[in-house]
């Protein structure tokens, strides 16, 4: 018996208006359709000022996350943070290590920006996930829209990193 290849999956900064409506229509079958949150919660002001990245799939997109600058650092921390969410890959390309290749983006652009770690908010169910990514749990568990999640966070860069002013 011969496994089946596996596709080949392309990562793309969203770039155009057109872009960014596929990284929503994959978040509303994702999170509205499938796990009913609120259409008002899902998309939020964060969005038009957000990088987002696609997965694609022989020319169809088929999972996105975004990426957002904090504000603030999470309490206790220092330096620049970031917030990954909205991870969501269609339910027929799940399991494929697509969702993998959206955060592994998404840190990279972390990187490239000075990013000194990254939060987010974990659907329970994908905790392991992202523990394997090389996040740790940071609070307790509590509910967003109705679902289990935890907040976990990856530092990018020691805590003691100062950045060289000649660079």
């Amino acid at each position: 018996m011969t496994a089946e290849p596996q596709p080949k999956v392309e990562i793309q900064p969203v770039k155009t208006p057109g872009d960014l409506h596929a990284a929503l229509a994959i978040r509303e079958v994702v999170f509205i359709e499938e796990q009913q949150v609120p259409a008002d919660i899902e998309r939020d002001d964060e969005d038009p000022t957000a990088f987002h990245v696609l997965a694609f799939v022989d020319g169809h997109a088929i999972g996105t996350g975004r990426l957002v600058e904090r504000r603030e650092p999470p309490e206790g921390e220092a330096g620049r943070w970031g917030h990954v969410g909205r991870m969501a890959v269609l339910v027929s390309h799940r399991k494929q290590g697509i969702g993998r290749r959206i955060l592994e983006a998404l840190e990279a652009e972390a990187r490239a920006r000075g990013l000194d770690g990254l939060v987010l908010h974990a659907q329970v169910y994908a905790h392991g996930f992202y523990k394997k990514m090389g996040y740790e749990d940071w609070g307790t568990i509590f509910e967003e829209a109705g679902i289990p999640h935890i907040q976990m966070r990856k530092r990018l860069r020691p805590a003691d990193f100062e950045p060289d002013p000649a660079a």
